[in-house]
């Protein structure tokens, strides 16, 4: 971790289960969560965890990582961000034999935690950019895509945006962050 007040970079322990193409998000609380993506021997993974702090009041305490449920499916390239009530969603990717998805899930952390099914996107999309922002979670772009559309929380439905991506060949592998 990195203070970006004093520029004092920490070092925090590595994940439980090694994976490169996985969802991950930042929760409301502080605490970041990676879900699914790529194992070793190229498996694909389904499992969860949780960065942690330590324990209110404890000094020089690293974080941890624990397990949370695993998702209903192995899933890798798939994208995930937090929800404006604080819930992590992972969306897309690609199933264990490769295929582009358009399912979604969403995961209570705390408590009670466990995975519920979102509504399917409109489009299956692998390797795409997402951010929850105003009750909304926006995706765009992906494997052989230039469409973009919009969850809306209050609503609980997938909306298509009108018009694709201003660009002359699919947008993936990309990156997104809400400035």
């Amino acid at each position: 971790l990195v203070d970006l007040a004093t520029g004092v970079c920490t070092p925090q322990p590595n994940l439980l289960l090694a994976r490169v193409r996985f969802a991950a998000a930042r929760l409301p609380h502080g605490c970041v969560v990676c879900t699914g993506g790529i194992g070793g021997n190229y498996s694909k993974l389904s499992s969860t965890e949780i960065l942690e702090p330590p324990a209110e009041g404890a000094t020089d305490a690293a974080w941890t990582w624990r397990e949370l449920p695993a998702l209903s499916m192995e899933r890798f390239g798939c994208s995930g961000c937090a929800l404006s009530d604080g819930r992590f969603a992972v969306l897309g990717g690609r199933d264990k034999y490769g295929q582009d998805l358009s399912s979604c899930e969403v995961l209570a952390v705390g408590g009670d935690e466990h995975w519920e099914h979102l509504p399917p996107m409109h489009d299956a999309r692998s390797l795409f950019a997402c951010v929850g922002v105003a009750g909304c979670v926006i995706v765009a772009g992906g494997h052989g895509l230039k469409s973009a559309e919009v969850f809306d929380e209050v609503l609980d439905r997938w909306l298509r945006l009108p018009c694709d991506l201003p660009v002359d060949n699919e947008l993936h592998t990309m990156g997104s962050a809400l400035l």
